[in-house]
């Protein structure tokens, strides 16, 4: 029974430990009017999470949140601008390609969505790349996506998981993306992009 309960302790210690990152990365994002506040608080909840899987576990999470927060808003914001406009000029073409009736035109529609593709795939990794490498803002944006190439088994992997899970749990329980959507998905990528980075050590 003693195990049992301290089993049942350390679990729930962990969900409220997820649930207050998830509701401190919802609260910081919004802080920043989204636009500004996503990025940052983003960078903060993964660099929590990649505390955690180095054995961490007693961070005070408020103030290290807060403070990674601080340190890499502007640098996060000029990754996220540079993203929004690469994602808002992909919607355009998408939109002028799709008001074409040539074959050629659809092609090159086409195209847009595997950049598209390419742009949610870089994302993904962006977030773990960043905070367990010190890189320049050019370099953040170059490795994630050459980590994402050269295995694209655990790309595939990691977006079949997060996209099936996201699915269920949205139709299923929507309410626990509220408070574990974020941070959960963000244990789950860091787990699965940290894999790699021995590979990368030397070079970046």
């Amino acid at each position: 029974m003693a195990e049992v309960a301290r089993g049942y302790y350390t679990f729930a210690i962990w969900i409220t430990r997820f649930a207050y990152l998830n509701i401190l990365w919802i609260l910081f994002a919004i802080a920043g009017l989204l636009f500004f506040g996503v990025m940052p608080a983003t960078v903060a909840m993964f660099a929590i999470i990649r505390k955690w899987q180095r054995g961490e576990d007693e961070v005070r999470i408020f103030a290290a949140f807060w403070e990674i927060y601080r340190q890499e808003f502007w640098k996060a914001n000029r990754i996220g601008m540079i993203l929004f406009a690469l994602g808002y000029l992909f919607s355009i073409q998408f939109q002028i390609l799709g008001a074409q009736t040539a074959l050629v035109y659809q092609m090159a529609q086409f195209s847009i969505v595997l950049a598209f593709a390419l742009l949610a795939i870089f994302v993904v990794y962006l977030f773990p790349v960043y905070v367990h490498f010190e890189l320049k803002t050019k370099e953040c944006l170059k490795w994630p996506l050459i980590v994402a190439i050269v295995h694209p088994i655990l790309t595939v992997f990691l977006l079949a998981c997060i996209g099936l899970a996201g699915y269920f749990i949205f139709h299923a329980f929507p309410a626990v993306l509220f408070f574990f959507g974020g941070s959960l998905s963000a244990y789950f990528i860091t787990w699965g992009v940290s894999k790699t980075f021995s590979k990368y050590e030397a070079a970046v």
